[in-house]
């Protein structure tokens, strides 16, 4: 098949998808004519990039779900929506992030980095799972960050009420999501669902540009354009991650530039990753059937 074609009949899900590195997943996998759901919290945006790249791909199977990824009950609707409108999804894409300048919590009561940035795509992806198995192969792939390597699980303090910083905050979110897609990974193996995760590198985006000033937001993103890179480069090793045959088989691992890499030593403490996983499933409440995946 052509390369061009080769995701014609899959769907594939992707959060944060009217800006930065997820318009342009979104975009690439459409290349790809994939059936690709935007997830979006705001319609008149999700139509917009709907529409662009309906326009730029000739893919007219481009759909909008609407979410607030804050929200534990705007995920379980989503994914309710999810299931009820695809009747198999072979990709989820957890791209959706955010970069909370001043600490914040959500609807739920949980610190808003922490909940956006681990929480919504675990409980995203635990919803969703038996979806992905009917549909097997299926991948998950998790937009991480090179912010891990410096990030720590504040077992006490989780929710970094005691001591909030916008770096602490943010790598912590980052290192938990890798700890508990290593473990899902564990958890699948010898399925055909595969999780990874990426660092799509220094990438120039909108994200965290809502918490700043006009003034700060135009200096910031002068910099910031400059010394990033493009979210279409950013998003190259995720739209690897989703379609390549060569990385089928291959699950819990860490991937930049396209190329599996050794993450943080802390990453892969496996008791870590499981007293992460227990803490994480019952902050989102997870019923134990899903919160217990076996290995």
């Amino acid at each position: 098949m052509n390369q061009d074609q080769q995701m014609r009949g899959k769907v594939c899900i992707v959060t944060g998808a009217t800006s930065g590195i997820g318009k342009a997943t979104a975009l690439g996998l459409a290349r790809q004519q994939a059936t690709v759901a935007l997830v979006a919290r705001n319609r008149a945006k999700g139509e917009a990039v709907r529409q662009e790249i309906q326009s730029a791909t000739g893919n007219q199977n481009v759909d909008v779900l609407l979410a607030d990824l804050s929200s534990q009950a705007s995920i379980r609707q989503l994914a309710g929506d999810i299931t009820e409108r695809y009747p198999q999804v072979h990709v989820l894409v957890n791209n959706a992030g955010v970069f909370m300048l001043k600490r914040r919590e959500t609807v739920d009561g949980l610190e808003m980095t922490f909940a956006v940035n681990h929480l919504a795509p675990l409980l995203l992806t635990q919803l969703l799972l038996e979806k992905l198995r009917a549909s097997a192969p299926a991948r998950i792939v998790n937009v991480c960050s090179g912010a891990h390597t410096t990030g720590h699980i504040n077992w006490q303090d989780l929710q970094l009420q005691q001591r909030y910083g916008v770096w602490r905050a943010y790598a912590q979110s980052k290192l938990a999501m890798l700890l508990c897609s290593y473990e899902l990974a564990h958890r699948l193996e010898g399925e055909a669902v595969t999780v990874n995760c990426v660092h799509p590198g220094f990438v120039f985006t909108n994200m965290g540009m809502n918490n700043v000033g006009p003034r700060t937001q135009a200096l910031a993103k002068l910099v910031l354009a400059r010394l990033g890179t493009s979210p279409e480069k950013g998003a190259r090793t995720s739209i690897y991650l989703a379609t390549s045959p060569e990385v089928e088989h291959i699950s819990g691992r860490y991937f930049v530039n396209c190329k599996p890499t050794a993450s943080s030593p802390r990453s892969y403490d496996e008791a870590a990753q499981r007293r992460l996983w227990e803490e994480s499933a019952r902050l989102v409440h997870l019923p134990d059937a899903l919160s217990a995946t076996k290995k």
